[in-house]
């Protein structure tokens, strides 16, 4: 049996459930095909991985938008089933995962009006609806965080010898 992946609030609740504070939505198929990692061959790991590292992105934040922020991850597909955790929740999608973004950020728009609702996706049509509707856009890399790999002020090449 599939579990509902909403996550802490359950699957009834809306976008209100989030703490004040800007929204950052997340297209988790767009975020996580952005890098050829071998994703494809295990899409729900793939998922796994990239709602961890959105985890750290829940309390730093992002360029132009200082944490803390509410994160939500929406998966679809062979992700789905997904478990949220602490600091970021994630989203079955049905059907179609752009469609199911769509439907949070109108909703957040309408029950909390001047919210500010930020969208990671490369996807150049989900792009034009949400910004119709009032969102500011972040490409994959602006999100894409490994908890496995080195911080970038820990990369030898950020440090270049003098």
């Amino acid at each position: 049996m599939e579990q509902c992946a909403e996550t802490p609030a359950g699957p009834s609740a809306g976008p209100s459930a989030e703490p004040p504070g800007p929204l950052l939505v997340v297209d988790g198929a767009n975020v996580v095909g952005s890098v050829p990692d071998g994703w494809w061959r295990d899409r729900r790991g793939a998922a796994e991985r990239l709602r961890d590292g959105l985890v750290e992105v829940a309390a730093a934040g992002v360029p132009g938008a200082p944490g803390p922020l509410a994160v939500v991850l929406v998966v679809e597909g062979a992700a789905r089933g997904v478990a949220g955790v602490p600091g970021v929740r994630v989203v079955s999608a049905a059907g179609s995962g752009d469609d199911r973004i769509v439907e949070l950020v109108a909703a957040e728009s309408a029950l909390a009006p001047g919210r500010r609702l930020l969208v990671a996706t490369a996807d150049r049509g989900l792009r034009e609806r949400v910004a119709a509707l009032g969102a500011e856009l972040l490409g994959p890399r602006a999100v894409r965080r490994d908890p496995r790999a080195p911080r970038p002020s820990d990369h030898p090449s950020d440090h270049p010898s003098e």
